[in-house]
Parts: structure tokens; C-alpha cells; sequence
């Protein structure tokens, strides 16, 4: 029997340079930030869901004294995160980050007829926006 888990609550990425993540997240995608911590991390709402922003170099460390008893973790190398987009603003997201000098690393039709874009925040992580329906996920603007 599958445990009753409803959904995923927080994604966690890492970079190397926290400036640089929030300029991208907090500005360029217009995340609202929740909090930032020195060098350490900085967190966004994105819909319903968090996106924790880490820098690996210190979140292997040990808690400091005084902080909340978080277990060190930490990954290395790019990492995935899929943002869900309504179809009827996927270009609207391309023509921005264009503008914006990001590179859309791909753009198509999954065999399901759900859209789909890659692109790179500053860290390398690559990113993706796509219609809800990728995963069978009725999108709430069409209900409308």
C-alpha cells in the first residue's frame, strides 16, 4: 500500500554563487522570495510548492549552534526542475527569457501534444516549463 504522500512540497537545487540564483530566480523569473541566508541558501514560493536554492559548499556543513537540527546534504553537478506553465503562457515565458538573453535549449510537443522548454539558470541547472498535461495534470486555465 502506497503511503498517503499528496504532492511534492519543496524541489531543492544547487548553485555555487547565491547572488547570481536570486538575480535569476527573484528577478528574471519573478519568484517571491521567502528567505535568503548569506551565502548559504535562498527560498522561493512557486505556486503551492518551494524551490530551495542551496549552495553545497555550505549546506555539507553541520548545522551552525542555534540553527535547526537540518542533516547536511548537498549534490554536485546540474540538476532538473520542471515548472508547470498554463500552454496559453508558454510563449509568452520563451519571448522573456529570450529578451532576457537566456538560451532556450529546446522547445517541442511531447507525444501527448504537451509543450515543453529547456533552458539554463546561471548555476547550470536546467530548467523546464511545461503544460500540466505532460503529466496527465488538467491545466486549470482550459477548465475555464
Amino acid at each position: 500500500m502506497a503511503l498517503p504522500l499528496e504532492a511534492v512540497l519543496e524541489t531543492a537545487i544547487y548553485v555555487d554563487d547565491i547572488d547570481a540564483a536570486e538575480g535569476f530566480y527573484g528577478g528574471l523569473l519573478g519568484f517571491e522570495k521567502i528567505l535568503r541566508e548569506a551565502e548559504r541558501h535562498v527560498f522561493y514560493r512557486c505556486g503551492p510548492g518551494v524551490l530551495l536554492v542551496f549552495n553545497p559548499a555550505e549546506t555539507v556543513k553541520p548545522a551552525p549552534q542555534g540553527a535547526l537540527p537540518v542533516p547536511p546534504h548537498g549534490a554536485r553537478g546540474p540538476g532538473h526542475v520542471c515548472f508547470r506553465v498554463a500552454a496559453a503562457e508558454i510563449e509568452g515565458v520563451k519571448a522573456r527569457l529570450l529578451e532576457a538573453g537566456v538560451e532556450i535549449e529546446a522547445d517541442f510537443f511531447w507525444p501527448n501534444s504537451a509543450r515543453s522548454i529547456y533552458f539554463r539558470d546561471p548555476a547550470g541547472n536546467s530548467l523546464e516549463c511545461a503544460e500540466a498535461r505532460l503529466w496527465g495534470i488538467e491545466d486549470e486555465d482550459a477548465q475555464a
